[in-house]
């Protein structure tokens, strides 16, 4: 990157930095409906959810944190809409500025504004018994795991940001990603399920991600879920920012 388009996406940057800082109450809604899952789960549900041992918020608590980047993305995607549906970028694009600063900025405060929730969640979850062994590089490789995983869905976010053609539209997509860890190792070990949907669960990217993240809090070896993980947090990337582009080149530039 240039340093002229350097300079521009750390411009939109803060401009979309501003605008969730005169609205925190975006990142607090975020947060709050991984909060409300992880203590009905905890406190309700848990002691019925046979895990085979060890704290259960320990267990669930990975699982929540992929909820909340689900949720935060939503806003982003809403966000971009909003530009788009409003003129911004068609005024933006007059301008001389980079044109992939205006995606950048975006994205950039989306992982900023989803690294806050994701504090927050770990806040409470602290507060209701979560502990962790884990040392200074675990605790990297699990920060470096979210933000991949943030970026990811992030830019697939993009897409219908740029396409969507209502509200109604840009904010549907985020539902099935919130509800796709509900078919994975997150909440309950994959043993227990019938077949074809253990089958699943266990070959979506959702379940070697909180594995990868279970066992890093609890500084135990990662295995072969870790590099499935990073696979399947790199992969999606790719594909998702590849779209991402194209689809904005095609709506906008």
């Amino acid at each position: 990157m240039t340093t002229h388009a350097l300079n521009d996406t750390t411009v939109l940057t803060k401009r979309s930095l501003r605008h969730i800082l005169r609205s925190p109450d975006t990142i607090i809604t975020t947060a709050i409906t991984p909060i409300a899952m992880l203590l009905l789960f905890v406190y309700v549900f848990g002691s019925a959810i046979d895990i085979g041992g060890g704290n259960y918020v320990n267990y669930l608590l990975p699982g929540i944190l992929l909820i909340t980047v689900a949720s935060g993305i939503a806003y982003t995607a809403f966000r971009i809409f909003t530009d788009v549906s409003t003129g911004l970028f068609e005024r933006f694009q007059s301008m001389p500025i980079t044109r992939s600063a205006l995606l950048w900025g975006h994205v950039l405060t989306s992982v900023v504004a989803n690294l806050v929730s994701l504090s927050l969640v770990m806040l409470v979850a602290l507060a209701m018994g979560f502990r962790s062994g884990a040392g200074l590089l675990a605790w990297l490789a699990a920060i470096g795991i979210l933000v991949l995983f943030t970026l990811a869905l992030t830019w697939l976010a993009v897409i219908p940001g740029l396409t969507a053609k209502s509200v109604d539209g840009v904010s549907g997509f985020s539902y099935p990603l919130i509800f796709l860890p509900f078919i994975s190792a997150a909440f309950v070990p994959t043993d227990g399920m019938p077949g074809p949907v253990r089958w699943f669960a266990e070959h979506q990217p959702v379940t070697p991600i909180v594995n990868t993240l279970r066992n890093l809090f609890a500084e135990q070896p990662v295995g072969n879920d870790g590099w499935i993980a990073l696979g399947w947090c790199v992969g999606l990337l790719v594909v998702a920012y590849v779209l991402a582009i194209r689809t904005y080149r095609s709506k906008i530039a």
